[in-house]
């Protein structure tokens, strides 16, 4: 007997929207200011994320330069899962002119999982440069960690099981419209086979 996926919407646009300001909040009171601070999106959706929480974060202290200090980090080669051949094609790394050396990094991605993209992200950036502390802002935590890492800033805790597949639809990326945009919960059996590592 075939069974079809059931899929389930648990956050809407403006659910996407209110956790990113949030979470733009909390980076400031965390970092106690802007000065020193640098975004850095992971492909792929973690760098409109982090171009968001620029536009935020500016809007929020005037002098956080939301283009000079936001930039995006491709951790494809430093991926634990390059021999399984299921790895996309490197994507742009842009790190502000200034570098990160004594800044507060703060990676951005949509959805933690197993945590070996962001093992891999520090792998990368570790050969950038040294700042002095690095935090991790994620839209989506969705559990199942392999690796002793957690984020700093968590737009929603979502518990899922292994079979289930959460996906992250976003303009820039997705083609949906911006007032279209959500987080989905797939369940059932093609779930877990179209489920990624992240």
């Amino acid at each position: 007997m075939h069974t079809t996926p059931e899929t389930s919407k648990v956050m809407s646009a403006s659910d996407i929207e209110r956790a990113l300001t949030r979470i733009a909040h909390e980076i400031v009171e965390a970092h106690r200011g802007v000065t020193g601070l640098v975004l850095l999106g992971i492909p792929r959706r973690g760098v409109p994320l982090a171009t968001r929480l620029g536009e935020k974060l500016s809007r929020i202290d005037p002098g956080f330069d939301a283009r000079g200090a936001v930039g995006s980090l491709d951790i494809t080669m430093y991926r634990d899962d390059l021999r399984s051949g299921a790895v996309r094609a490197p994507e742009p790394t842009q790190i502000p002119d200034a570098g990160i050396d004594g800044t507060t990094v703060v990676l951005i991605d949509d959805v933690l999982y197993s945590g070996r993209t962001i093992r891999a992200a520090l792998d990368a950036l570790s050969d950038l440069g040294r700042p002095r502390a690095v935090r991790l802002a994620v839209l989506v935590d969705r559990g199942h960690r392999e690796l002793p890492l957690r984020a700093d800033h968590v737009g929603k805790n979502i518990p899922t099981s292994r079979e289930e597949r959460v996906s992250v639809q976003l303009a820039e990326v997705d083609g949906v419209e911006r007032d279209q945009e959500s987080v989905l919960i797939t369940r059932g059996p093609a779930a877990s086979s179209q489920g990624g590592v992240a």
